[in-house]
């Protein structure tokens, strides 16, 4: 119950315009500025206009101070307030509080992400004595659609995919309501008014739900479920894919006609008790699956029932989510096993938006669809994290974090518009806009048309929505990157500035920022391992020890750079990483002389060696890299993982930890791990980890027919071992004469999305003294590139001084 306020009759009273910026439209903001005026007796509006909120008030000063009080410490859910800006208002206000229709303009105010139903909207949905039970498209300004319906802003239902639904009276009634949940929430729809589901053939021909189900279409999508089938999905930000996760059948079927060899499937259950069927599930990751941005959750596959193996193949983990629509939740409200729910694509193409398209593609995957009559504005993935080092990671950031603005650390408050157009693999792209960083949703990998096609799309659709007009670019520095030629064509088209950032200077940076480093603060040790990225010496480079700011950086250390032959397809063919290491460090002869008796010699020995051979001699298309993560592609061959091939990128690796001893992880000492010494330079040469004598071990190791998973965590231990090794040589605290070079030092790269080395270079670093930042709320991988580069940037503008100009 609320409190009145009680006000003196001698406090003095003011009128003011109140300006509010932010995520603050399409999430009940102003139903809330509603309530809490009348509460405090005070006069005015509230509108929506294209910066944001905009509140006109008259009344006690300490009235309108609490109504400011009170909207900073309880906003709306869904509601984040960057700023509260306060001026006099010299206009004519009327008696009583009203809430008035939007102003249209140029976008300047914040979108917000897709949100998972609230408790509220569920309860409505699965009791029969209310006017929305079943109703698959229920929503309220606590929850719903918002990024993925939004045409432009304003946030209005004008403005979305629902303006082809005009309220019913019913309807009607409750968004004109301010004491109602849904009042003034734009995607209100009900049975009578809103869009409708329905169950298809994609052949054309006839079907009848009751065929399958007594209830309704979207049971009976349940019901083909349940019986073996794969049925498309219309959801949220793209179409799905659903078959039963406990028929192997049917998980097979699936890969074949997805054409997806090995990636694993993302899983949905109807709750957290199901989950803990098949998977480990603590109480911060219940909350993940549970909370608004309901994103998947990678957890460790060790529950008393078995799910198909060629679910996670090769995986110890399983992506599980939670029904995060009131669709889901009905199609899943009777099923009491998982279902696969997986993008409806084919493999490494974009999720299938638009319905045309779906029938045309997704019929050779699935005979039925459940479909429905609302447009998906804008395609998002689901996203996914991890719980690693005790706190849950973003993997991958689009529904339910995507467009949320991230706040840039002090001293980028003036910086002005920049638009980084981020990397080629795992793309995102970033806006900087009154001081904070709009980082876009998970976009894929441009090497693939049409993802390409759908970025470029994006990057306009953000420019629109949020009114960006950069005055300058940034991109990577790899002259062949489509994001990089994109990025300098636009600035030459534009006539802008292109500021060009060293791949893993971003990384460090993307670190930096998102822990709140200021933009003068000193340098860290920036520890950069992913696969690849183009050194600022036109290098390959990818094991990177970085002394870095925002504005800098300096390389300290690296990995013994290896040959690739054949480029990018040594990435996706580990065995050719593995034999340009074993000959690297030993030579053929020497190789055959002591292993020739190993299973990998054998098959080695089938390859186009001689090929191989005379490609990297003449450094013919076998490019040199400082790679940790072809090391790891390596390590996984030499125990027989993707030895052939990689079927997705990061497999090798990702199958390779999958396999780690915790045993020998835990127990074995160190002196057991495999040695990556750095040797002594003379002069002036650049550190590096030296793999030689872990190359011995393991091949000592498997003439011992020592277990892949103990070399596997030998390998893991080891590799920890040496980076914490180079760590404390670099800070040269035995020095001294001088003080140590950095004392803190920052973790980034796709590398460190595997749990074991996370955890095992985190806890040695941190024993050793050192504070470490790591990612938790952008991805460590190259979804984070976008965001480093924009930081970046925007210290260089700053220094240049370009400051933003204040909206008028």
């Amino acid at each position: 119950m609320n409190t009145l306020l009680c006000v003196p009759r001698t406090d003095p009273a003011e009128t003011v315009e109140i300006r509010v910026r932010g995520r603050v439209q399409g999430v009940g903001f102003r139903p809330t500025v509603w309530r809490i005026a009348r509460k405090l007796g005070l006069d005015g509006d509230v509108l929506n206009d294209s910066e944001g909120v905009l509140i006109r008030l008259r009344g006690a000063v300490s009235a309108v101070s609490a109504l400011i009080d009170e909207l900073r410490t309880s906003p709306p859910p869904l509601a984040e307030i960057t700023a509260i800006e306060t001026r006099g208002y010299g206009g004519t206000i009327e008696p009583g509080f009203v809430i008035v229709d939007s102003v249209v303009g140029a976008a300047r105010t914040e979108i917000s992400p897709d949100a998972a139903m609230c408790d509220a909207c569920a309860a409505e949905i699965t009791d029969p004595f209310l006017s929305r039970f079943r109703y698959p498209f229920t929503n309220c300004t606590h929850c719903g659609p918002r990024l993925s319906i939004v045409r432009a802003v304003p946030y209005d239902r004008a403005t979305t995919t629902m303006a082809p639904f005009p309220l019913c009276e019913a309807c009607g009634t409750e968004y004109r309501d301010p004491a109602d949940r849904r009042f003034h929430a734009e995607a209100t729809a009900c049975h009578v008014c809103g869009p409708k589901a329905r169950l298809i053939r994609f052949d054309g021909r006839a079907l009848s739900f009751e065929q399958y189900s007594m209830l309704d279409d979207v049971d009976a999508a349940l019901g083909l479920i349940q019986k073996g089938e794969i049925v498309a999905i219309k959801a949220l930000g793209g179409y799905q894919l659903a078959c039963d996760a406990t028929r192997p059948e049917a998980v097979a079927m699936l890969r074949e006609r997805k054409r997806r060899d090995a990636k694993p499937f993302a899983l949905m259950a109807r709750d957290v008790d199901v989950i803990r069927r098949y998977a480990t599930v603590s109480d911060e990751e219940a909350a993940a699956l549970t909370s608004r941005e309901a994103p998947i959750v990678l957890l460790a596959a060790d529950g008393p029932e078995k799910l198909p193996e060629a679910i996670a193949p090769g995986l110890g983990t399983l992506g599980f989510m939670l029904p995060s629509t009131p669709l889901h939740l009905l199609l899943l409200r009777r099923m009491t096993r998982p279902v696969v729910m997986t993008s409806g694509n084919l493999s490494d193409e974009p999720q299938v938006i638009d319905d045309a398209e779906a029938a045309k593609k997704l019929s050779e995957i699935a005979a039925y669809a459940l479909i429905h009559n609302r447009d998906i504005a804008n395609r998002i993935d689901d996203s996914v994290v991890r719980r690693m080092g005790g706190k849950l990671r973003v993997l991958r950031r689009a529904r339910g974090y995507a467009p949320a603005s991230i706040a840039l650390p002090y001293g980028f408050e003036q910086a002005p518009e920049i638009l980084a157009y981020g990397a080629e693999l795992k793309s995102t792209f970033c806006l900087v806009k009154d001081g904070h960083a709009v980082l876009s949703q998970h976009q894929g990998d441009l090497e693939d048309a049409l993802t390409y096609d759908d970025y470029r799309n994006n990057l306009g659709l953000y420019r629109d929505l949020f009114d960006h007009r950069p005055v300058a670019l940034a991109a990577d520095l790899h002259p062949e990157y489509l994001s990089a030629k994109l990025a300098r064509a636009t600035a030459a088209a534009e006539n802008l500035p292109l500021l060009e950032i060293q791949h893993h200077h971003a990384h460090a940076a993307a670190c930096l920022a998102e822990n709140g480093r200021t933009l003068h603060a000193a340098p860290v040790l920036a520890i950069v391992l992913d696969g690849l990225g183009y050194g600022s010496d036109g290098a390959i480079w990818g094991g990177e020890f970085l002394l870095a700011d925002y504005r800098r950086f300096e390389r300290l250390g690296t990995f013994k750079p290896v040959a690739m032959p054949g480029g990018a397809q040594a990435v996706r063919e580990p065995w050719r990483n593995l034999y340009a290491q074993l000959m690297a460090e030993m030579g053929f002869a020497a190789l055959k002389m002591n292993f020739e008796d190993l299973a990998v010699f054998a098959a080695l020995s089938v390859k186009p060696l001689a090929t191989v051979d005379a490609m990297i001699k003449a450094s013919l298309n076998s490019p040199k890299a400082s790679s940790c993560g072809r090391l790891f592609d390596a390590v996984a061959a030499v125990v027989e993982l993707c030895f052939d091939r990689q079927a997705y990128e990061g497999e090798a690796a990702a199958r390779l930890e999958a396999i780690v001893s915790a045993r020998t992880l835990g127990e074995e000492g160190d002196h057991l791990a495999y040695p990556l010494p750095i040797p002594n330079l003379k002069g002036s040469g650049l550190p590096y980890i030296e793999p030689l004598g872990m190359w011995n071990a393991v091949l000592g190791d498997l003439i011992l027919k020592t277990p892949a998973s103990v070399i596997s965590a030998r390998f893991h231990k080891g590799l920890a071992k040496s980076i914490a090794a180079m760590t404390l040589k670099l800070a040269r605290r035995d020095e001294d004469d001088a003080p140590p070079r950095f004392d803190t030092v920052a973790l980034s790269g796709g590398c460190f999305q595997n749990k074991v080395v996370f955890e095992q270079v985190v806890g040695r670093l941190e024993a050793l003294g050192f504070k470490v930042l790591t990612h938790s709320l952008v991805p460590a991988n190259d979804g984070s590139i976008a965001f480093g580069q924009a930081a970046i940037a925007a210290a260089h503008l700053i220094d240049a001084g370009h400051a933003r100009q204040k909206a008028s």
